[in-house]
């Protein structure tokens, strides 16, 4: 028995060791559980709904790690996009999406920096032409601690957020800010403001609108050509008016826009930003609009070549002015140099008649210098004439001009002294001398008789007396 009972006393220290490693394991576990549920880390960009085993709520926005006593936690993102995207299969008349888009929401599931992915929304614009929009919408959430409980009290759940509230709210603002203008319009310039209007009614509420028709005449009504007894005055042919679409935004009593509020906001969340990155109509709408845009190129080509033309013949009236210019000024020069050679003979004729005018003056006045200088010399050769007249005049009177008489005579003499020398006769002369009637034979006798007459002769011809007169 005692044997027995030695044996046993060893097996029940082993079942007690086991038993103490058992609890202490157990307290571990459990030490382990209860820290593991107490204890989390609480990332940036994060706000965490934190709900204790006694009952409390806590909102953390610290980072770092936490402790609460067996409490359970969202996550909640500060920031949540929803933003639809994806590719199109162009195959297909409005198109399908690409593989990688199966049209399913992954809300906080995703691996990208989007709290919620949806594939491109078809929209439907004014004027009834469809297309698929690409758009991206980004949500800040409160982060004071009553807006966030309220909030996370209504949702339960960011991704019941999302779900509920956020997507909804971004599907239905798109299609109604499409509702507001034409396809044409927004790619005719409008894309800008359809962007603007997007962000404006997710911050501030969808506008109350009112689709109406309105008749409007027609801008353009085509003219007919066929009647040529009309001339200019055709007749006019086609539809005077046409019916538009027109959406109205309903007025308040101050003549505000009335909104559709949304509901989101009022637990705090604003849009951070709102965006509308792609937009892709409908086939037949791209067709109309290549048409479109061939026929706004083919106007512009047009409207060039028309200015090119206008242009041809600017630049040919041009060149015409620019000749009728050269040949003016051509003609000008050769005017103004043709004026000046004129000016030029008429000053150099002028300066010749005035030289000429002066020298005639100067003549004249020389001529009239040496009138008066011959007429002087005249008056003097008269005075001497009349003085040496008188002379004469007086000598003759006083002795009968007897010397000048006597002058004469002897000059005449030597003359006839001179011829009677310088006779030719013979030495001998025969004949009778002294016989009447005769005839001369040319003797000296005979020669001085005949110089005695021709002595009387002249003296006879000079008459004179060669007695002096005394009476005087």
């Amino acid at each position: 028995m005692t044997d027995i009972l030695n044996k046993i006393k060893p097996s029940s220290s082993i079942i007690g060791t086991i038993i103490k490693v058992i609890i202490s394991i157990i307290i571990i576990a459990t030490l382990a559980v209860f820290f593991s549920k107490s204890i989390f880390y609480a990332e940036p960009g994060y706000i965490y709904h934190v709900r204790t085993v006694l009952g409390n709520e806590e909102v953390v926005t610290d980072v770092g790690y936490k402790f609460f006593p067996l409490g359970r936690y969202n996550a909640w993102k500060r920031a949540m996009t929803v933003q639809a995207t994806g590719s199109l299969n162009p195959s297909s008349r409005l198109g399908s999406f690409a593989a990688n888009n199966t049209g399913g929401i992954n809300a906080e599931k995703d691996g990208n920096n989007a709290s919620a992915n949806l594939p491109p929304l078809n929209i439907m614009f004014l004027d009834q032409v469809d297309a698929y929009a690409e758009a991206t919408v980004r949500f800040s959430i409160p982060s004071d601690p009553d807006s966030f409980l309220k909030l996370a009290h209504e949702y339960r759940s960011p991704e019941n957020l999302l779900r509920t509230a956020l997507m909804p709210a971004f599907k239905e603002t798109l299609q109604a800010n499409a509702s507001l203008m034409t396809a044409e319009d927004y790619y005719a310039g409008s894309r800008t403001e359809f962007n603007s209007e997007f962000e404006n009614q997710m911050n501030r509420g969808i506008y109350l609108v009112k689709r109406i028709e309105v008749e409007t005449e027609a801008s353009k009504q085509a003219r007919a050509s066929a009647n040529a007894s009309l001339g200019a005055d055709q007749e006019r042919y086609g539809e005077p008016s046409k019916t538009i679409f027109v959406v109205k935004k309903l007025l308040d009593k101050d003549g505000l826009p009335r909104r559709k509020n949304q509901r989101f906001l009022e637990f705090g969340i604003t849009v951070v930003s709102a965006l509308v990155t792609e937009m892709r109509p409908n086939k037949k709408f791209v067709e109309r609009m290549q048409l479109k845009q061939k026929a706004s190129a083919d106007r512009a080509i047009a409207r060039e070549q028309r200015v090119q033309e206008e242009e041809q013949k600017l630049l040919a009236i041009a060149r015409g002015e620019r000749e009728v210019a050269q040949r003016q000024a051509k003609a000008k020069v050769e005017q103004i140099q043709k004026t000046t050679e004129a000016e030029t003979d008429k000053q150099l004729a002028i300066t010749h008649a005035n030289k000429l005018k002066a020298q005639a003056t100067i003549y004249k006045e020389t001529a009239a210098i040496n009138y008066d200088k011959a007429k002087i010399q005249a008056e003097t050769k008269r005075t001497l004439a009349e003085a040496e007249a008188y002379q004469k005049r007086v000598i003759l009177e006083a002795d009968n001009a007897l010397a000048q008489k006597l002058d004469a005579e002897i000059k005449i003499q030597k003359i006839w002294a001179q011829a009677f020398a310088q006779r030719k006769v013979p030495t001998t002369v025969f004949g009778g001398s002294g016989t009447s009637g005769g005839a001369p034979v040319g003797s000296d006798n005979e020669v001085k008789a005949f110089m005695q007459m021709l002595t009387l002769d002249a003296a006879k011809r000079l008459n004179y007396n060669r007695d002096i007169n005394t009476e005087k």
